[in-house]
């Protein structure tokens, strides 16, 4: 996942865009010159490149493996194959021209680039937040009523709601990058997508604060009833003492559930709330400020190297699908039926 608010102020060139536009003013902003020594300059690089390429390959493997295996064809990982999905993109494309625009201080990749820049930023947060609310969806549903669930929530309806997202969220970002008066600033080492009040505001309420008010609710739902799951295993333990060894498996299973959950939504909050807070708290010409909106940001950035980690290490069929991948059986035939769960 990537930084997703819609600037008016470049996080390093501290411009007051309340004075700017399109054309006028150009003239006032020039690329600042180095500050720091080579060789700081070429380990920023050398970080950069590793974090990108570590988001690149775990997102990579997260996408062969449900692909591949028939087994993990479920709804649920269906879910995390199109967070996964949006999350190389930013590995890909938006964090090698984010971080390289952070250590320059300035934007190098011309402005036909800084279109597609803006446009697949906002589309990779819109979906990676999106799907993060139906996975949320998915385990509650699961969880609350499993026969509806298992009748009705199949593989097809899910890669319906998949595409859904994706295309609702590409006219999302379109209209609100492109549409209503909206613009990106066309100024030599500038990279700036400026949006008025009204459509700040309605991003903030469809990007972050109704599917994030979505997840801690089903959340906290999944953790009610997990609760009852354990309560009600360890009745079970003093009534029947036979079964008192399986029980007590189950027990361990459900509160590593519900601790994995724990983990998945701290997480992700963790990751998006101080860009937010950020984005209210913090006024667009603050120049002082710019340094703590980078940082969150960095923050934001990261939680597309962490989701491959959260969602899918955690997962034995995850460990297992390495083995065959890395151990080039996934190209012996009818590889796709090996057992990895």
């Amino acid at each position: 996942m990537e930084p997703p608010g819609k600037e008016v102020g470049c996080f390093c060139s501290k411009i007051n865009l309340t004075a700017m536009n399109q054309t006028d003013d150009c003239q006032e902003y020039s690329c600042p010159e180095r500050s720091v020594s080579f060789s700081v300059y070429v380990i920023l690089y050398v970080a950069a490149a590793a974090v990108a390429l570590l988001t690149v390959c775990g997102n990579l493997l997260v996408i062969i493996s449900v692909s591949h295996f028939k087994q993990l064809h479920t709804p649920a990982n269906i879910l995390i194959l199109s967070l996964a999905a949006s999350d190389l993109l930013v590995g890909v494309f938006v964090m090698p021209l984010y971080l390289s625009w952070l250590i320059e201080s300035c934007w190098i990749s011309g402005q036909e680039m800084c279109s597609v820049f803006k446009l697949v930023n906002f589309q990779a947060t819109s979906v990676s937040v999106h799907t993060v609310a139906l996975i949320a969806v998915d385990r509650f549903l699961a969880l609350h009523s499993p026969f509806f669930y298992s009748e009705n929530i199949s593989p097809t309806v899910i890669c319906i709601a998949t595409l859904f997202n994706w295309l609702f969220s590409l006219l999302y970002n379109v209209t609100l990058l492109f549409i209503n008066g909206n613009f990106t600033v066309m100024c030599p080492g500038v990279c700036i997508s400026v949006v008025g009040e009204v459509s700040s505001l309605i991003d903030l309420l469809v990007v972050f604060l109704m599917p994030c008010t979505l997840i801690i609710i089903l959340y906290t739902h999944v953790f009610v009833i997990v609760r009852k799951h354990v309560t009600a295993i360890r009745a079970l333990q003093v009534h029947n003492s036979k079964e008192s060894s399986k029980n007590r498996v189950s027990d361990k299973s459900e509160r590593k559930a519900a601790k994995l959950l724990g983990i998945l939504v701290f997480v992700f909050l963790l990751c998006l709330l101080p860009y937010y807070i950020c984005s209210v708290v913090i006024p667009y010409n603050s120049a002082d400020l710019f340094y703590v909106r980078d940082v969150t940001v960095i923050f934001f950035l990261l939680n597309s190297t962490i989701n491959p980690i959260i969602y899918a290490l955690f997962y034995p069929w995850f460990m297992k699908s390495l083995k065959f991948i890395f151990s080039y059986k996934v190209f012996n035939k009818d590889s796709s039926l090996m057992n990895v769960l």
